[in-house]
């Protein structure tokens, strides 16, 4: 049998989100289960990658404990966790697990902390235009996928339904206070910037990505996924070159199809041919085994 996972039907299910099913547990602990649900321009496609659950989790996973010592909302891996005190939820489908991780609440951040290291995607199409990223102005003559002299930190909005929306300096501040804005920015580029190292020894760019952040007693913490091909852009170092962006082990390959459609970006999406979603899970699982030096079936 195929092992693809579209939705979960546990008790106590308190969000179903683009990716992620999330259950409470406790009054402190929550399940967060990543299917295998795909989504592109925040539209959840009808297919669904069959095994890019247990990626996401088990590369999640690897950078928290990667990272440890940034604070985080991360407890387990759903196989390695102790279901037997929990009544409702002492019988978990082996499918699902290998797709949980067990993580402590948090009050969520509602802004997405965007790091990007060099300019692509997004980032590109808005300078073609205007010259400026998240309405900051940029120098004349920067080519597509150039290196930015250091990360720049380009926060959006967290939407729960449609279109997150990038934010100004001034209007991510207005959001969230500038202290908390300061911070986020000071520890996204941070991460970024040892997580960028780490995959260059690997002979993978980490080009740009995105995390969360929330609060647990009064302390920042990481919440969410974290490097994944969902919330970030790797390239092999090998295919990079100024000029072009490199085809990514991302859902980029997704969004690159979907361009190429007539499609206006809103529900509902096109009907993604096997082809495409045999192409995304492979790059998916590359860029696993590169990471973590860990062979995965699917």
């Amino acid at each position: 049998m195929e092992n693809k996972l579209k939705e979960t039907n546990l008790s106590n299910k308190i969000h179903s989100g683009k990716v992620r099913d999330i259950y409470e547990l406790n009054d402190e602990l929550l399940l967060f289960v990543a299917t295998d649900r795909i989504s592109a321009f925040d539209v959840i496609m009808d297919e669904v990658v069959p095994g890019k659950g247990i990626i996401l989790n088990k590369l999640s996973s690897f950078w928290f404990n990667l990272f440890k010592e940034y604070k985080s909302h991360y407890v387990s891996s759903g196989l390695d966790f102790d279901f037997s005190s929990f009544r409702n939820h002492n019988n978990i489908d082996s499918k699902i697990l290998q797709r949980s991780t067990i993580v402590k609440k948090a009050k969520r951040i509602d802004m997405e902390c965007v790091v990007r290291g060099y300019i692509t995607g997004s980032a590109w199409n808005e300078y073609e235009k205007y010259q400026t990223i998240n309405g900051m102005t940029f120098e004349k003559n920067i080519s597509e996928a150039e290196k930015f002299n250091s990360p720049i930190f380009t926060p959006s909005t967290k939407a729960n339904e449609g279109h997150d929306e990038p934010l100004s300096k001034e209007e991510g501040q207005n959001l969230i206070g500038l202290k908390l804005y300061n911070q986020l920015e000071e520890i996204s580029i941070n991460i970024f910037q040892k997580a960028h190292s780490y995959c260059l020894d690997k002979g993978i760019i980490l080009a740009d990505t995105k995390f969360e952040f929330g609060i647990i007693d009064n302390a920042i913490i990481l919440i969410d996924e974290v490097l994944t091909p969902d919330s970030s852009r790797f390239w092999k170092s090998e295919d990079y070159k100024e000029g072009k962006s490199p085809n990514p082990f991302d859902k980029q390959f997704l969004r690159n199809w979907l361009n190429e459609q007539t499609w206006d970006k809103n529900p509902p999406p096109p009907n993604v041919p096997n082809e495409i979603i045999n192409k995304t899970l492979l790059r998916y699982l590359e860029i696993y085994e590169i990471i973590t030096n860990d062979k995965l079936k699917i």
